[in-house]
C-alpha cells in the first residue's frame, strides 16, 4: 500500500491479496486518451447488434423508479420458469451471471475448503473463491498441441483434483476467455463421478450462441437437462450475451429447489433492478433476436476463423461468440497499439493464466465490417510489434 492506514490493512489477508477484475476498456476512455471519435469495442462479447427490441420496447413504459424493485423477481422468475419448464423454485436471480458465482462461493466456500476449475477459466471463479478465504485449486487445460480441444479443460485432471475439502467444481462451457467446450458425453460422464456434496456450477453464459443442431446430435451438452438430472449442478444463465442487456446486469441460475434456497440466503434482497427485471421479461421470448443474433455470430465467427487462417494466424477452438488468436506478440503490446487504431480488444495473459496465452488476444464477433477493420488494423501494427520483439 501506498501509505500506512491501519483500517485499511486491518482487512482479510486473503481479501487483500486480491488483484480485482479487470474490465473491458470503455470506449468513451479510449476516446479521452487518444482524441479518437471512430472506436469500435470488440473487447467484452457483447452483442453487435444490440439489445432484443422487445426488451427496449419494454424499457419505454413508465417505471415507478421511487418503489424498490420486487425482491422475489415474481414476474421474471415466471417468465424463466415458463421458458424452460422448470419450477420458480429452482430459480435465482442474480445481477448478471456473475453473481450466480458469486453467491454459490459465499455459500458453499470458506477457509479450509476448496473450489477446483480449469486454467484459463472465466477469472471470477479465482476471485470468488479468494475473496472468501478458500483455496483456488487450477488444473492445468489440456496441451495446445491437443489434437481436439487445445487449451480445453481437462475433465479427468479436475476430477482427479477434487478432495475432501472440495466443496465447488466450477466449469464454463463454452469457456470463457477460449471459447473451447465440452462434449455431451464427456460431459455428464464427468458430473456422475463428482460427489454428491460437491456444488458443480454449469457457467453457460454463452451457450445459446451454440447451433441448435450441436444439442441435437450430442455434438454439445443440454445444461437444463442435466440441472434437472443431478441435484449437486447449478446451471448459471446471463441476459448480458446473445439478448444484448449487459449495461442492465441480469442473470439467473436454475437448480434443485434446496440448492435455490441456499443462494437464496445469502443473495441481496434487491439484487435485480426494476428496470432490469422489465427488460428481461420481454427479452426472453424474443426468439426471433435469438435466432438473428445465432446466425449473425455463426457468420462472423467464420469470417474470423477464415481471415485468421488467411494469415496464418492460430486460433483455439470457439463456440461462443470470440475468437482467440495467438499472434506471437505480447498480447498487451498489441492491445496497446490497437487502441491508437480505435479498436478495443482483450489482450489475455493476465489473471489465471500461466503464461500460455500471454501472446494471445481475444476478438469479440462484431458485425461485417467491425471484423473486418479489426483485421486491417492488426494488419498495420503487426509488422512493427514484431520487428521490435
Amino acid at each position: 500500500m501506498s501509505e500506512t492506514v491501519p483500517v485499511a490493512e486491518a482487512a482479510l489477508g486473503y481479501v487483500c491479496a486480491i488483484s480485482p477484475y479487470v474490465t473491458g476498456k470503455p470506449i468513451d476512455a479510449v476516446a479521452r486518451e487518444f482524441g479518437l471519435t471512430d472506436i469500435i469495442k470488440l473487447a467484452s462479447n457483447e452483442n453487435p447488434l444490440g439489445a432484443s427490441p422487445k426488451a427496449q420496447a419494454a424499457l419505454r413504459e413508465p417505471s415507478a423508479l421511487n418503489i424498490y424493485p420486487d425482491g422475489g423477481g415474481f414476474a421474471l422468475k415466471q417468465a424463466i420458469a415458463h421458458r424452460f419448464a422448470v419450477s420458480m423454485e429452482s430459480i435465482v436471480l442474480g445481477n448478471g451471471s456473475n453473481d450466480l458465482l458469486e453467491l454459490a462461493a459465499r455459500a458453499y466456500l470458506a477457509p479450509g475448503r476448496n473450489a477446483v476449475f480449469s486454467a484459463y477459466a472465466f477469472a471470477v471463479y479465482a476471485l470468488a473463491t479468494q475473496a472468501v478465504g478458500a483455496e483456488a485449486k487450477v488444473v492445468p487445460a489440456l496441451p495446445p498441441d491437443h489434437p481436439s480441444m487445445p487449451y480445453g479443460a481437462d475433465l479427468s485432471a479436475m476430477r482427479a483434483a477434487i478432495d475432501d475439502q472440495t466443496r465447488v467444481v466450477f466449469l464454463a462451457n463454452p469457456n470463457n476467455p477460449t471459447g473451447t467446450w465440452v462434449d455431451a458425453a464427456a460431459l455428464e460422464s464427468f458430473i456422475a463421478a463428482i460427489p454428491s456434496r460437491v456444488l458443480i456450477v454449469l457457467d453457460e453464459a454463452y451457450s445459446e450462441y451454440v447451433p441448435p443442431d450441436w444439442y441435437a446430435d450430442g455434438r454439445f451438452p443440454d445444461g437444463l437437462a442435466l440441472a434437472k438430472r443431478y441435484p449437486n449442478v447449478l446451471l448459471t444463465r446471463t441476459f448480458s450475451k446473445i439478448y444484448g442487456l449487459a449495461a442492465l446486469r441480469v442473470g439467473f441460475g436454475l437448480a434443485h429447489p434446496a440448492v435455490a434456497a441456499i443462494l437464496e440466503r445469502v443473495r441481496q434482497p434487491f439484487n435485480v433492478n426494476t428496470l432490469a427485471q422489465q427488460a428481461a421479461v420481454a427479452a426472453i421470448d424474443d426468439l426471433s433476436f435469438l435466432d438473428a443474433s445465432r446466425a449473425a455470430n455463426e457468420a462472423g465467427l467464420q469470417q474470423l476463423q477464415a481471415a485468421c487462417a488467411a494469415r496464418g494466424w492460430p486460433v483455439i477452438p470457439s463456440r461462443a461468440n470470440f475468437l482467440t488468436v495467438g499472434l506471437g506478440v505480447p498480447a498487451g503490446r498489441v492491445f496497446d497499439a490497437l487502441l491508437r487504431e480505435g479498436v478495443i480488444i482483450r489482450p489475455l495473459g493476465g489473471q489465471q493464466d500461466t503464461g500460455g496465452l500471454s501472446c494471445h488476444i481475444r476478438i469479440t464477433v462484431g458485425t461485417a465490417e467491425q471484423n473486418e477493420r479489426v483485421m486491417a488494423a492488426l494488419d498495420r501494427v503487426l509488422p512493427a510489434l514484431r520487428a521490435a520483439a
